[in-house]
């Protein structure tokens, strides 16, 4: 016959088996909470890193080499503002500066004469194809010349997955990773007029007498619930749409690339969920 428990070994085998179940539930609770703050992205390409530390903080495909688009012309702006030219002086729009390549249209006609510095900030800003062309064509030795200067910048700045053929971006040749243009926009930020032009909201330029307003092609600059220090978009049906910041979000200076995301409004819709997630990780891991 076995051996009757005694009273105080039975209390204490249904408080270890509480203690089971607690553990249990406790442990489905936080899987449950970490699943919940999972993110999703449209985006085929994702990088978002720390821009003070370094730090990793989400990354997919992050090192697929694949069709930037107009994210080419933070490059385009860099290199001009490298050489130290005169942004005062005047450039004409020449029928050189149509694009050949999409057949996109422009409202800067041929003849409309613009300071190099607005054809910096409508590069930046609407990423206006022919301005954008235009630098390009009127730098020192001209489009070629330009070119050569994109690729050794990128390969000042270690971005050995990119390769530019041209100022605008509309050509798919144009090619970077995620990992790479988060270089390229930490390296960006570091230019007060790239910082200026590419948050800037609209402005206006007179194009053969004839009053423009142009709008940042960025929507997020506009809402003041962003915090945003840099911004570029770009768009060819070769790369999908993309976005790339250097913004603040969850109390944090952040770089975040999405590349190749399908549908209009994509770009945005990702960007928007990787703001609610990183507010959400940063709740969930102020309460631990």
């Amino acid at each position: 016959m076995g051996r009757r428990l005694h009273p105080l070994e039975g209390i204490v085998a249904i408080c270890a088996l509480f203690f089971v179940l607690a553990l249990t539930v406790g442990f489905a609770q936080a899987s449950g909470e970490a699943s919940a703050i999972k993110v999703h992205l449209r985006s085929q390409s994702v990088l978002v890193q720390d821009a003070q530390s370094g730090e990793v903080v989400y990354t997919k495909n992050s090192d697929a080499v694949v069709p930037i688009a107009s994210i080419t012309k933070l490059m385009t702006a860099i290199v001009t503002l490298d050489r130290n030219l005169d942004l005062q002086q005047r450039v004409v729009i020449s029928t050189d500066d149509m694009d050949s390549i999409k057949g996109t249209r422009s409202r800067l006609r041929p003849g409309t004469a613009l300071t190099r510095d607005e054809l910096l900030m409508l590069a930046l800003m609407a990423s206006e194809n022919r301005a954008a062309a235009a630098l390009g064509r009127t730098y020192p030795g001209g489009t070629e010349t330009f070119v050569v200067a994109m690729n050794q910048k990128a390969a000042e700045l270690g971005m050995t997955d990119s390769r530019f053929v041209d100022p605008t971006g509309l050509s798919a040749g144009n090619v970077s990773s995620a990992r790479d243009l988060a270089k390229l926009v930490q390296a960006a930020h570091a230019y007060p007029l790239i910082r200026e032009y590419s948050t800037r909201s609209d402005a206006k330029v007179v194009s053969l007498g004839r009053p423009l307003a142009f709008h940042n092609t960025n929507g997020l600059v506009r809402s003041h619930q962003w915090d945003i220090g840099l911004s570029k978009t770009g768009y060819i049906s070769e790369a999908g749409r993309c976005l790339v910041m250097r913004v603040r979000m969850a109390s944090k200076d952040l770089i975040v690339v999405l590349l190749d995301s399908w549908g209009k409004q994509s770009r945005i819709g990702d960007a928007n969920r990787l703001r609610k997630w990183l507010e959400s990780s940063a709740r969930a891991g102020s309460r631990t």
